[in-house]
């Protein structure tokens, strides 16, 4: 995972940056051959808020699972389902604008039908 460093007043198109991708594990891969990327652009807050971080978040075609940190997402483009493992929630379809809020620990499976990105508040 490389990082961009987003100073105050700078911009970045979210759509085009760049990112790595990589295999996932093959342990959280369900179907497909999915690959995943974080390009992390800012650490944010200060005081008990500090250390909060904001990047983007890429993942290809495919199933896999994952247990998810807390954090606030938009996603840019893509589309996929969320299926919720533990809690037990209804599925979520998300596409371009759905706005997403994860709490550290759940059990998810994304089913990935276009290549998804999101940014991410972490």
């Amino acid at each position: 995972m490389s990082a961009l460093s987003l100073e105050p007043g700078q911009g970045a198109d979210a759509a085009t940056l760049a990112v790595s991708p990589e295999e996932l594990p093959a342990a959280s891969v369900v179907s497909g051959h999915p690959t995943a990327a974080t390009l992390p652009l800012a650490t944010i807050g200060s005081g008990s808020a500090a250390g909060v971080e904001v990047g983007i978040w890429e993942m290809t075609p495919g199933t896999a699972t994952d247990t998810e940190a807390d954090e606030i997402f938009v996603v840019i483009s893509g589309r996929a389902v969320v299926r919720f493992l533990s809690p037990e929630l209804p599925d979520l379809e998300i596409g371009p604008g759905s706005i997403v809020r994860l709490a550290e620990g759940m059990q998810t499976e994304w089913t990935v039908t276009e290549t998804l990105r999101k940014v991410y508040v972490a």
